[in-house]
């Protein structure tokens, strides 16, 4: 959000441009710079809820223009969103709306989103839902990332590695390599397997796509989701989520999105 002391500035800026124009491109003088700047602070401290509305204004057409730039980046990355061959993919494989959650395992709002994507999945059948790890709470959450995209590897159905995902997910505590590789094992995957996997090419590169899509999207925190058109950022709840996956539906069936 803008700062009163940022927003004042430009305001000041702004009015002092307009006031110039006339003058010839000769400028103000400190004299008049300071008379100016002492009208609109005077006019301001009067007029408060002046820089209400600006700020509401002003947010409002910021998140117009990040809304645009987030589906025209969901619109050029598709092919890796939706169905990249590394993803995690479960729910209704052939389902009619595409939910991506971009999660880390250490990620507290991750912990309590859980239970409303599970919700979601079982409330709506038609719903596709892709799983895509973005470690970014430090190197715990890397290691359990690269458990994660070892256990795809080893689960192309995605049934284990959803079993693995939530009881990971529903723990207590950080959550590293060796709490990923128990809870792995837990589930009835191949140990020695994973092990292997773990520091593959097809592991690295699994999370560096994750990565590379995230900072195209510009997601800089978990959970954020891509919701047919739109990102959703942060554990918005259930409510949010089913709105915005009817949105999706809607605008589909329109082919307006």
């Amino acid at each position: 959000m803008i700062s009163l002391r940022h927003l004042t500035a430009a305001v000041v800026a702004c009015l002092a441009i307009g006031m110039a124009a006339p003058a010839a491109a000769q400028g103000f003088s400190d004299a008049q710079r300071s008379e100016v700047e002492r009208i609109i602070r005077d006019y301001l401290m009067r007029h408060p809820e002046v820089l209400q509305e600006a700020i509401a204004e002003l947010e409002k057409r910021q998140l117009a223009a990040d809304t645009e730039r987030h589906k025209v980046a969901v619109k050029e990355n598709r092919q890796l969103l939706f169905s990249s061959p590394r993803q995690v993919t479960v729910g209704n494989l052939q389902g009619d709306v595409t939910l991506v959650e971009f999660f880390d395992y250490n990620c507290g709002y991750c912990k309590r989103a859980l239970q409303d994507l599970l919700n979601l999945m079982k409330a709506d059948p038609k719903l596709k839902v892709v799983l895509k790890e973005f470690p970014v709470l430090g190197p715990a959450s890397i290691e359990a990332a690269q458990v994660g995209a070892a256990v795809r590897m080893q689960d192309r159905g995605g049934k284990k590695y959803l079993e693995f995902h939530q009881k990971l997910l529903s723990g207590r505590g950080q959550v590293d390599r060796a709490r990923a590789v128990a809870v792995a094992k837990e589930v009835g995957l191949d140990v020695a397997r994973l092990e292997k996997d773990m520091t593959s090419d097809e592991v690295r590169a699994t999370l560096e796509e994750s990565m590379q899509l995230a900072d195209k999207l510009g997601l800089n925190g978990t959970p954020s989701y891509v919701i047919g058109p739109n990102v959703v950022v942060g554990a918005v709840g259930y409510d949010a989520l089913k709105e915005k996956v009817e949105a999706a539906r809607a605008c589909a069936a329109a082919a307006t999105c």
